[in-house]
Protein backbone atom coordinates (compact mmCIF):
# COMPACT_ATOMS: atom_id res chain seq x y z
CA UNK A 1 0.00 0.00 0.00
CA UNK A 2 1.04 3.81 -0.48
CA UNK A 3 0.71 6.90 0.23
CA UNK A 4 -1.83 7.66 -2.29
CA UNK A 5 -3.54 4.31 -1.36
CA UNK A 6 -3.60 5.41 2.35
CA UNK A 7 -5.11 8.43 2.11
CA UNK A 8 -8.03 7.08 0.02
CA UNK A 9 -9.04 4.63 2.36
CA UNK A 10 -8.93 7.30 4.64
CA UNK A 11 -11.14 9.46 2.66
CA UNK A 12 -13.55 6.47 1.60
CA UNK A 13 -14.35 5.54 5.03
CA UNK A 14 -14.78 9.05 6.16
CA UNK A 15 -17.28 9.91 3.53
CA UNK A 16 -19.17 6.77 4.02
CA UNK A 17 -19.49 7.04 7.63
CA UNK A 18 -20.72 10.52 6.59
CA UNK A 19 -17.72 12.20 9.02
CA UNK A 20 -18.90 9.98 12.01
CA UNK A 21 -15.57 8.92 13.51
CA UNK A 22 -16.65 5.98 15.13
CA UNK A 23 -18.16 4.54 12.39
CA UNK A 24 -15.34 5.47 10.23
CA UNK A 25 -13.07 3.73 12.66
CA UNK A 26 -15.54 0.13 12.04
CA UNK A 27 -15.21 0.85 8.27
CA UNK A 28 -11.47 1.11 8.16
CA UNK A 29 -11.40 -2.21 10.32
CA UNK A 30 -13.99 -3.77 7.58
CA UNK A 31 -11.85 -2.75 4.36
CA UNK A 32 -8.19 -3.83 5.87
CA UNK A 33 -9.82 -7.30 6.68
CA UNK A 34 -10.14 -7.43 2.59
CA UNK A 35 -6.24 -6.87 2.44
CA UNK A 36 -3.68 -8.92 2.79
CA UNK A 37 -1.62 -8.68 6.24
CA UNK A 38 1.39 -7.13 4.32
CA UNK A 39 -1.29 -4.09 2.91
CA UNK A 40 -2.81 -4.27 7.02
CA UNK A 41 1.22 -3.59 7.99
CA UNK A 42 1.69 -0.64 5.63
CA UNK A 43 -1.79 0.87 6.48
CA UNK A 44 -0.47 0.81 9.94
CA UNK A 45 3.45 2.18 9.12
CA UNK A 46 1.34 4.83 7.04
CA UNK A 47 -0.84 6.03 9.96
CA UNK A 48 1.94 5.98 12.87
CA UNK A 49 4.36 7.73 10.64
CA UNK A 50 1.66 10.48 10.38
CA UNK A 51 0.41 10.17 13.91
CA UNK A 52 4.24 10.80 15.00
CA UNK A 53 4.51 13.69 12.45
CA UNK A 54 1.67 15.38 14.18
CA UNK A 55 3.43 15.26 17.75
CA UNK A 56 4.02 18.98 17.59
CA UNK A 57 3.78 21.81 19.94
CA UNK A 58 2.13 23.80 17.60
CA UNK A 59 -0.63 21.09 16.84
CA UNK A 60 -0.80 21.52 20.39
CA UNK A 61 -1.77 24.18 21.12
CA UNK A 62 -4.73 24.02 18.04
CA UNK A 63 -5.89 21.22 19.81
CA UNK A 64 -6.22 23.07 23.29
CA UNK A 65 -8.17 25.52 21.56
CA UNK A 66 -10.61 23.31 19.39
CA UNK A 67 -11.33 20.90 22.38
CA UNK A 68 -10.65 23.10 25.70
CA UNK A 69 -7.98 20.56 26.98
CA UNK A 70 -4.49 20.20 26.17
CA UNK A 71 -3.61 16.53 28.16
CA UNK A 72 -1.81 14.01 26.49
CA UNK A 73 -4.34 11.61 26.24
CA UNK A 74 -6.84 14.11 24.33
CA UNK A 75 -3.86 14.91 22.16
CA UNK A 76 -3.68 11.56 21.22
CA UNK A 77 -7.04 11.15 20.06
CA UNK A 78 -7.02 14.28 18.39
CA UNK A 79 -4.06 13.56 16.17
CA UNK A 80 -5.84 10.23 15.54
CA UNK A 81 -8.73 12.14 14.13
CA UNK A 82 -6.98 14.84 12.58
CA UNK A 83 -5.84 11.93 10.27
CA UNK A 84 -8.93 10.47 9.75
CA UNK A 85 -9.79 13.90 8.38
CA UNK A 86 -8.10 13.10 5.67
CA UNK A 87 -4.94 14.37 3.48
CA UNK A 88 -5.91 17.94 2.74
CA UNK A 89 -7.16 18.83 6.34
CA UNK A 90 -3.71 16.92 8.09
CA UNK A 91 -1.05 18.60 5.21
CA UNK A 92 -2.91 21.92 5.85
CA UNK A 93 -2.53 21.80 9.49
CA UNK A 94 0.54 20.59 9.85
CA UNK A 95 1.45 23.22 7.33
CA UNK A 96 -0.33 25.61 9.52
CA UNK A 97 -2.28 24.75 12.57
CA UNK A 98 -4.54 28.27 12.40
CA UNK A 99 -5.97 27.34 9.25
CA UNK A 100 -7.77 24.50 10.61
CA UNK A 101 -10.07 27.03 11.03
CA UNK A 102 -11.00 27.35 7.49
CA UNK A 103 -10.38 23.84 6.79
CA UNK A 104 -12.62 22.19 9.13
CA UNK A 105 -16.19 23.50 7.74
CA UNK A 106 -17.76 21.99 11.23
CA UNK A 107 -16.52 21.19 14.45
CA UNK A 108 -18.59 20.91 17.42
CA UNK A 109 -15.90 19.73 20.53
CA UNK A 110 -18.22 17.46 22.09
CA UNK A 111 -18.27 15.22 18.80
CA UNK A 112 -15.16 16.34 16.97
CA UNK A 113 -11.46 16.35 17.67
CA UNK A 114 -11.31 12.56 19.14
CA UNK A 115 -11.27 9.43 17.98
CA UNK A 116 -8.99 7.57 19.50
CA UNK A 117 -10.67 4.31 17.59
CA UNK A 118 -8.81 5.03 14.69
CA UNK A 119 -5.34 4.66 15.84
CA UNK A 120 -6.39 0.59 16.84
CA UNK A 121 -7.47 0.37 13.08
CA UNK A 122 -4.79 -1.88 12.14
CA UNK A 123 -3.97 -3.79 15.10
CA UNK A 124 -7.73 -4.88 15.46
CA UNK A 125 -7.44 -5.90 11.12
CA UNK A 126 -4.10 -7.61 11.22
CA UNK A 127 -5.79 -9.41 14.68
CA UNK A 128 -8.44 -10.57 12.80
CA UNK A 129 -6.97 -11.68 9.84
CA UNK A 130 -3.82 -13.63 11.45
CA UNK A 131 -5.04 -14.52 14.72
CA UNK A 132 -2.06 -12.86 16.34
CA UNK A 133 -0.91 -9.14 16.88
CA UNK A 134 0.17 -6.35 14.83
CA UNK A 135 3.90 -6.82 15.07
CA UNK A 136 6.22 -3.86 15.32
CA UNK A 137 6.32 -1.49 12.54
CA UNK A 138 9.94 -1.10 12.34
CA UNK A 139 9.69 2.50 12.94
CA UNK A 140 11.60 5.50 15.29
CA UNK A 141 10.26 4.95 18.90
CA UNK A 142 8.01 7.89 19.79
CA UNK A 143 9.51 10.98 21.33
CA UNK A 144 8.95 12.18 24.94
CA UNK A 145 8.09 15.38 23.78
CA UNK A 146 6.16 17.28 21.37
CA UNK A 147 8.54 19.03 18.08
CA UNK A 148 9.01 23.14 18.13
CA UNK A 149 8.66 25.75 20.35
CA UNK A 150 6.31 24.92 23.57
CA UNK A 151 3.28 27.13 23.22
CA UNK A 152 2.11 28.54 26.62
CA UNK A 153 -1.15 26.52 26.54
CA UNK A 154 -2.63 28.02 29.83
CA UNK A 155 -2.18 31.70 28.77
CA UNK A 156 -5.23 32.51 26.84
CA UNK A 157 -3.82 35.84 25.29
CA UNK A 158 -0.90 34.32 24.06
CA UNK A 159 -3.10 31.08 22.59
CA UNK A 160 -5.19 34.10 21.01
CA UNK A 161 -2.19 35.81 19.40
CA UNK A 162 -0.59 32.58 17.94
CA UNK A 163 -3.58 31.00 16.49
CA UNK A 164 -6.08 34.13 15.80
CA UNK A 165 -8.36 32.42 13.13
CA UNK A 166 -8.90 29.78 15.41
CA UNK A 167 -9.91 31.89 18.49
CA UNK A 168 -11.78 33.83 16.56
CA UNK A 169 -13.87 31.33 15.41
CA UNK A 170 -14.05 28.83 18.65
CA UNK A 171 -13.44 30.42 21.66
CA UNK A 172 -14.89 34.20 20.95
Amino acid sequence: MDETEFWELIDSTREAAEGDPEDQSDLLVERLVDLDPDAVLDFARHFEARFDRAYRWDLLGAARILLGTADDDAFEAFRCWLIGQGREVFEGALHEPDRLAELLPDFDEREDGDCEDLGYVADEAYEQLTGVELPGLGLPARRDEPDGTPVPLDDETALAERYPLLWARFRT
